[in-house]
């Protein structure tokens, strides 16, 4: 285990990294179990920080541990790498307790837990999975051609082109993906892009944007493709809408209203 931590994390240069993601993971564990804490009314735990009656949320402090950590590494701009993993960790700690009430600073509202709050954990998810990828190595297919000044038999110019033209031909199927209304498709498929390529092609999801601009007209074709769309998503996609919210639940805590995969209206937005 150690062999690989040093040979996988280490000796490639992803140190910072992965202090990021442990200061993260471990941050947002620690502020979910305190908020079903004080969800609960357990008396020995501290409570919310409320001077003078204000509720403080805990996204004012993870700003101000990512500003810190940010400002204090681009001052010093240090190659030591203990002090830039020092830097990441803090870093982390802020955008867990950021992303933790992104549903928050979505809605201007404090909607942590109402059903508009399961946006956070969905964030929250979705940074994990991309600091993951990003830590075991796996890129954006076409960056690795443009960060390389050189590759097998190429000039780099030449590698700059091909690295740019894949890119941005990534970026446009994930780009079509999201408005299909495929957020995990269209965002993991940017590092596997067979994801992204049957993301776009696919139906869209009956509530996503696409699906309005091309599936509500008044032609036989879009009134099809809706009707397939939305077949699909009650028997496909609620089952795993329903799965997931059982794992947010779990995790962190079930809000008020109902869960999303008890919905029977898939086609609202």
């Amino acid at each position: 285990m150690v062999d690989w931590f040093n040979r996988t994390i280490v000796d490639t240069g992803r140190l910072p990294l992965f202090c990021f993601f442990a200061g993260f993971i471990v941050t947002f564990a620690f502020i979910r179990f305190s908020v079903r804490m004080i969800r609960a009314n357990v008396k020995w735990w501290p409570g919310n920080v409320s001077p003078g009656g204000q509720h403080i949320h805990h996204v004012v402090f993870g700003v101000i541990f990512m500003i810190i950590a940010g400002v204090t590494g681009f001052a010093l701009n240090t190659d030591n790498t203990a002090a830039n993993a020092v830097f990441a960790g803090i870093f982390g700690l802020g955008a867990a307790l950021v992303l933790d009430e992104f549903s928050l600073i979505l809605h201007l509202d404090d909607v942590y837990w109402s059903e508009k709050g399961r946006t956070s954990i969905d964030a929250v998810f979705i940074a994990i999975a991309f600091t993951g990828l990003l830590l075991l190595g796996v890129r954006p297919i076409g960056v690795d051609n443009i960060t390389s000044a050189r590759t097998a038999g190429e000039s780099t110019i030449t590698a700059w082109v091909v690295g740019s033209v894949v890119l941005v031909v990534n970026f446009l199927l994930a780009g079509i993906t999201l408005i299909k209304g495929k957020i995990w498709t269209g965002l993991i498929g940017l590092f596997i892009p067979i994801l992204i390529l049957v993301g776009a092609i696919r139906l869209a999801r009956p509530h996503s944007p696409w699906a309005r601009w091309r599936y509500r007209s008044d032609k036989p074709r879009a009134k099809r493709k809706m009707d397939r769309a939305i077949v699909r998503e009650r028997r496909v996609r609620m089952p795993m809408i329903a799965g997931k919210d059982w794992l947010q639940n779990m995790i962190a805590g079930r809000p008020d209203g109902p869960a999303s995969g008890d919905r029977t209206d898939v086609t609202s937005s």
